[in-house]
This record gives C-alpha cells, structure tokens and sequence, in this order.
C-alpha cells in the first residue's frame, strides 16, 4: 500500500510565516509538521508514500529528500498550477498504482492506527473509508453523517432526508481510497470533499465512516498551530511513541 501526503496548498491562513515558507515545514515539537504524517504512514508499515507540491515545493524537495531520513521512500507530484486536493490526487494517479491507497493531510496530526484502519476499510467494501470524530465545532466543519452501520448517508447536508436514524461527525483529513474513486472525479482543480465524494454517494457507492477517538489537531491558523506546539511540547506528548517522529 501507497499513502498520499498533500502538500500544495498556500498556507494562506498561516501567512506571512507561509509566505516564506511552506507550511508542511512549520516547526511544531521540534520537527516539521509533515513529519507527523511520515511517522504514521511508517509506523503502519507504509514505504511508498507520494507528496504533492506548489508552493515552495522546492523547499520541501530539498527538505525531505528521498524520505530515507524518515524510513520512507517519497515519490513527488509536481502542480502547475495547483490542483486542490482532488486534482492533486488525480494528477498524482501514475503514482499511487492500481491498490487502495491513504490520503492523509500534511497540516493535520492525529494519534491513529493506520493499520488498523485499513484492515477496516478492507473488512467492509467501500470505495472509500473517511476516518470522522466527534468534535463541538464539527458544524463549522461541516456535517458527515453515518448510519448504524458506519456508511455515510448524508454528506454536507445532502440529501436533505434520510430514513433512518444518522450520527453526525466531522472529517479528520485521512482517507482510504480504492483506486475505482478515479471514476468520480472531475478534472482540472476540484476538491474531493466537495465534488467527488458527493458523487460517490449520488452514485450509490459505499462510503464507510471509521470514527475515531483519540488525539487529532489541525494546524492550518496560527490559533491551532499555537495549541498544537503546546500540546506536543508541555510534556504530555498526546501522541502514542510509535506515532511520534
């Protein structure tokens, strides 16, 4: 199995630290924020992993290297212009092979057993699993609902009516994804979330929910890049040891 690490964006929310550097090489705990992602791809066994790049992409090349520093092989994508998330993993599809693969944020850290996730995401068929939590900012997000089972019904909304009973979560930016996904998507720059999983569900693909409960912490504003240096340096390290870079 391949992991995607998305790495293009702008960082806009982070300016003016992003405007001279990209924000995957932000310092938090003591080491660049896609370290964290490196660490959990490799902690679940994971070697290929893929990295999209624009801005200041060179940095981060030079940066990261061949991923031989962090125990993995890293494989660039290239954006001119950038892409959003979905046309970057499209873009990146020569790259990512014809097995399910794991998209994770370069801007997120999360205390997730990857491998348990995609042993669940095997056990249950779907195109796509998106791991989801609970959160009491989760609207602002934006809604996933599951029903019973822990299939998504109900994406940002839509449909306005389902029959049954649903529990409403937020998405943490990892997904696995079956390469039959490429089947829904656009071209050009489009985002996942918004265009292509609700073509999934309009289609009537399965799409599970893995709900996780642990550690999770995104670092896109300065707000959250604050709290996330707090709790990975005040001592309390939120991660498990073998999810730490």
């Amino acid at each position: 199995m391949k992991a995607m690490i998305l790495a293009a964006g702008f960082g806009s929310r982070l300016r003016p630290l992003t405007d001279r550097m990209p924000k995957p090489l932000v310092e938090v705990g003591g080491k660049p924020l896609i370290a964290y992602p490196l660490a959990l791809a490799r902690a679940a066994g994971i070697r290929d992993v893929v990295i999209n790049l624009h801005h200041h992409g060179a940095a981060i090349r030079a940066a990261l290297g061949d991923g031989a520093a962090y125990g993995v092989s890293i494989h660039y994508s290239g954006e001119d212009p950038i892409l959003d998330t979905g046309g970057g993993i499209l873009h990146a599809r020569p790259l990512l092979g014809d097995e399910p693969f794991v998209v994770l944020n370069s801007d997120s850290i999360i205390d997730l057993d990857l491998r348990r996730l995609v042993d669940w995401h095997a056990a249950h068929g779907g195109v796509a699993t998106m791991v989801l939590r609970h959160d009491r900012e989760q609207a602002r997000y934006g809604l996933i609902e599951i029903d019973r089972a822990h299939r998504v019904r109900r994406f940002l909304g839509q449909p306005a009516h389902v029959d049954e009973p649903l529990t409403a979560l937020m998405f943490a930016g990892v997904h696995v994804l079956e390469p039959r996904v490429f089947d829904y998507m656009g071209t050009g720059a489009f985002g996942i979330v918004r265009q292509t999983y609700p073509a999934l569900l309009a289609a009537g693909c399965v799409v599970s929910g893995y709900v996780h409960d642990g550690y999770w912490r995104v670092l896109d504003t300065h707000a959250g890049l604050a709290e996330g240096r707090y709790e990975l340096t005040a001592g309390t390290n939120p991660l498990a040891p073998h999810n730490r870079p």
